[in-house]
């Protein structure tokens, strides 16, 4: 196969600086600052308006090109450096990690389907926290240098941007997108058409189109339907990330997983292991099992070599969160591929029972992955227990102390969400290779060597261009509000950079309990405002269009941040993305996490949080019980000794104040030396030394490596 060189959009340069566009199309520039800083360079005007290289290109006009050439060199040598730095990364013979490690390995790649991939916030392909886990794991493979090919969908209205009225009500925007503007290419058969697949619906097939997008080393396929040779019913069916509709998410998910496996047949990719990222890809199986039959495999043949290099990682406790449909409409949909298979649909309709026989249930996308799967993980350990219990009746055999579900506790991709000024003070301090050393735990021992000066100067730094980014998304939502010029000039006092910040952003579902620490309105108040010791808490985040508890959720904290005698002190900004984000975790000095336990499967904000010297103050769920150390951040009541959920919120919102007001604000405003927090400077450094190297996403892979990809595809 082909990639197309140019887009419709094309891209024209001077000759000088025909590497652009190479460097334009992979997304190595999202995670490299150098390479961020040079596409800024060439304009501020156009980087700071779209954040992406290939629309900054295609929008350049042609004399400004001869004004950098002009300029006596430093752009051109700055040029050099940046395609230096890029070839030594591309590099066929680059000594990688995985080379390192597996200096043998001849097999093919790893294929990971995942239904959303968050790699940079111009790309809106993703929904919340699976998807930038999916671009964070995409990036790792990349830096490991492992065989790895990403399967998803191409979103032509991505997920939705977020409005909220003056009354805090959540309005649901769907953007199109130009995907010829964006670092994106469709691929190209030998004969230069589009390639295209389809996938066999009830009474026609549906047909999409393959695009590319690049990833340091890593390939990423993305499909398609809004192409003329579809009916226009069925163009939509990539439209929009997790749409309401059951038909229509179904007929999405069987893409991904039919279409995703016809795509690496298409291309000639034989993976040594296949990777489902949620079960939302499970259909990638069928198409397995067909393939299989279609050879002259038996039923129990087939599904025994599809176990055999087959891996599952579920990311959710939550019921709701395990995809389910009405078992008569997955019928519908699969009653062809089961008589091209030569077997009973029936049989099919077995493999995603949650419980084998039984009376009437739904189509289990989970059951069937862990089914059909030799490993399956949840993403921390305490997941991994929670989901080995929940599914236990799967494994047949199983004695009650076995956790039949493993643990891979999740990682964030440390260069992709480090801030700028914490990063050079690790390059200062550790040196710049500080990469090549993410998961050595005595490496990073050397964060105390940090002066306490640049460390506190660094920190403000950053939570100084996150105050400036919220005042600016707080002018924009107040001036379409109708505010008064001297409610939008108030804006510029508020977030006092002296005052603790303490950040929530994540999706708004319920159990989360985003309002857990207004139980008692009144004492959190009089924490808030003490005159001597103030605190704010920002909150950012999106409640599903269809999720009508999480938008009455985020209507009740933006009326309390700016309709109540809190304003000043809590905020809300809007339309959370991965450019919040990552504001947010390298800005505020404390990382608020309150999910009901064990609903939390591992959460990663609180990770990124960390890296850059914040600390988190969270329930015992998810990944943060792997994490507290007691030096490092604080442990909200753990809610294991309440099975009333009202006694729960109870106690753990009491934990909460009680925390907040005999060590959270002591340890910021107390024991100060010429202006420095000096206990809550030691607390920072424990954290980035303690959290760094053990929730890295080049960890995570490393264990992704050693206990499933490379036992599943023989390299072990």
């Amino acid at each position: 196969m082909a990639i197309e060189p140019t887009s419709p959009g094309d891209i024209r340069m001077p000759e000088e600086f025909s590497r652009l566009r190479e460097l334009a199309y992979n997304l190595w520039w999202s995670w490299t600052p150098r390479a961020r800083g040079f596409f800024s360079a060439i304009s501020k005007p156009l980087w700071a308006l779209y954040r992406n290289p290939v629309q900054l290109l295609i929008n350049i006009e042609p004399h400004h090109w001869q004004g950098l050439l002009d300029d006596g060199g430093s752009v051109m040598s700055e040029y050099r450096r940046v395609i230096r730095d890029f070839d030594r990364y591309m590099d066929p013979e680059a000594e990688t990690p995985f080379k390192k490690q597996y200096p043998d390995y001849k097999g093919g790649p790893v294929a990971y389907f995942s239904t959303e991939f968050g790699l940079h916030e111009s790309l809106g392909i993703y929904c919340g926290g699976l998807g930038v886990l999916s671009g964070d794991h995409a990036k790792a493979a990349s830096d490991m240098g492992l065989p790895f090919v990403g399967i998803g969908l191409l979103y032509r209205n991505g997920y939705f941007r977020q409005n909220i009225d003056n009354d805090g009500r959540q309005h649901h925007l769907f953007h199109e997108f130009d995907f010829y503007r964006l670092p994106l290419r469709p691929v190209h058969t030998a004969s230069g058409r589009n390639l295209v697949i389809s996938v066999e619906y009830p009474g026609r097939e549906v047909k999409a189109r393959v695009w590319q997008l690049t990833v340091g080393r890593v390939k990423l396929y993305l499909l398609d339907t809004d192409i003329t040779e579809n009916d226009m019913a069925d163009r939509p069916i990539t439209s929009q990330l997790y749409v309401r509709g059951r038909d229509m998410r179904l007929c999405q998910e069987l893409l991904l997983g039919i279409g995703g496996a016809r795509i690496l047949r298409e291309m000639k990719i034989k993976p040594a292991v296949w990777h489902m990222n949620e079960g939302h890809s499970a259909f990638l199986l069928f198409e397995r099992l067909r393939e299989l039959l279609k050879e002259g495999r038996t039923w129990d043949e087939a599904l025994e070599t599809i176990r055999k290099n087959t891996a599952f990682t579920t990311h959710t406790p939550v019921a709701a969160g395990n995809e389910a449909f009405d078992m008569e409409l997955v019928e519908k949909y699969v009653a062809s591929s089961a008589k091209s298979m030569g077997v009973e649909a029936g049989r099919l309709l077995d493999l995603g029972k949650s419980y084998p026989g039984g009376g009437a249930q739904p189509f289990n996308l989970t059951a069937l992955a862990v089914r059909l799967s030799s490993y399956s993980n949840g993403v921390s350990k305490l997941h991994g227990e929670v989901s080995s219990d929940m599914w236990r009746h799967l494994f047949p055999g199983a004695r009650h102390e076995d956790k039949p579900i493993k643990a891979i506790t999740n990682g964030v991709h440390v260069a992709t969400w480090l801030g700028h000024d914490i990063r050079e003070l690790v390059e200062d301090t550790l040196g710049n290779d500080w990469q090549e050393h993410c998961c050595d735990p005595e490496f990073w021992k050397g964060v105390g060597k940090i002066r306490d000066e640049d460390l506190w100067a660094a920190h403000l730094h950053q939570k100084d261009r996150l105050i400036r980014l919220v005042r600016h998304r707080l002018v924009e939502m107040f001036a379409r509000h109708g505010n008064s010029p001297d409610e939008m000039r108030e804006v510029s006092r508020m977030l006092d950079p002296n005052v603790l910040l303490i950040g929530f952003a994540r999706r708004f579902a319920t159990y989360k309990r985003a309002a857990l620490i207004f139980q008692d309105y009144n004492r959190l108040r009089a924490i808030l405002k003490n005159p001597e010791r103030p605190v704010h808490i920002l909150f950012s985040g999106k409640a599903h269009p269809a999720d009508q508890p999480g938008q009455e959720l985020v209507r009740h904290i933006f009326n309390i941040a700016y309709h109540s005698d809190l304003r000043g002190h809590v905020f809300f900004v809007e339309d959370y993305d991965i450019r919040i984000a990552r504001h947010l975790v390298q800005g505020v000095e404390v990382w608020l996490n309150t999910p009901r336990r064990p609903r939390e499967a591992s959460g990663t904000s609180g990770m990124k949080a960390a890296m850059n010297g914040a600390l988190n103050l969270s329930i015992a769920d998810g990944w943060w019980p792997e994490a507290a150390n007691g030096r490092n951040g604080w442990t909200i009541s753990d809610g294991r000794h309440f099975d009333n959920e009202e006694m729960q919120d109870y106690e753990d919102s009491s934990s909460f104040y009680h925390l907040m007001e005999d060590q959270v604000v002591p340890a910021f405003y107390g024991n100060r030396k010429n202006g420095l927090p000096m206990d809550w400077l030691a607390m920072m450094k424990e954290g980035m030394a303690t959290i760094i190297p053990a929730f890295s996403a080049a960890r995570m892979l490393e264990d992704y490596a050693r206990n499933a990809y490379m036992p599943l595809a023989g390299g072990k």
